[in-house]
C-alpha cells in the first residue's frame, strides 16, 4: 500500500496521542446556567501528575437576538471553589471580548469601499459620463 493511499483512507495521517500531555475531564453543573470543567494532569499510567497545574474553564448559553451563544471562558483558579467563586467574571471577561470582536467585525465591515466599476454591472458599471468606472464626487 503505497503512502498516498494511506492518506486517502486516513486524512489525519499520523496524528498520535501526546502522552505527555493529559488531563482527566471532570464537569460540574449548576443544572440552570453554569458548567464548569475541571482539567486534572494525569501521568501516562493515569496516575495524578503534580508537576503541571489543573486547569479550569467555564461554559455558560446567552440568549441573544439570534438564538443561543455559547460562552466558554478559562477560570485562572486553585481548586473547584475558587472556579465556581472566578465564573461570574470570566464569563464576563468572555463576553466582553466576543462583544469587541463583534464591534471589530463591524467596524471593518463599514470600512470597506465599494468603487463603481469593480461590482457585476456589465460596461464597467460606472454612471454615464463618469469616466468608466471612476468614482467622481
Amino acid at each position: 500500500m503505497s503512502s498516498g493511499m494511506a492518506n486517502e483512507q486516513n486524512p489525519f495521517g499520523d496524528v498520535k496521542v501526546d502522552r505527555t500531555n493529559l488531563y482527566r475531564e471532570e464537569s460540574f453543573t449548576d443544572l440552570k446556567v453554569a458548567t464548569i470543567r475541571r482539567l486534572s494532569p494525569i501521568k501516562e499510567d493515569g496516575t495524578p501528575d503534580d508537576a503541571r497545574p489543573t486547569l479550569f474553564t467555564g461554559e455558560t448559553t446567552l440568549m441573544s437576538d439570534r438564538g443561543q451563544l455559547p460562552i466558554q471562558a478559562p477560570i485562572e483558579a486553585k481548586d473547584l471553589h475558587e472556579a465556581m467563586d472566578k465564573f461570574p467574571e470570566a464569563v464576563q471577561v468572555a463576553v466582553e471580548r466576543l462583544v469587541e470582536q463583534a464591534r471589530e467585525m463591524q467596524r471593518q465591515q463599514m470600512s470597506r469601499i465599494v468603487v463603481p466599476g469593480q461590482g457585476g454591472m456589465p460596461g464597467g458599471g460606472g454612471l454615464p459620463g463618469a469616466g468608466g468606472g471612476k468614482l467622481i464626487l
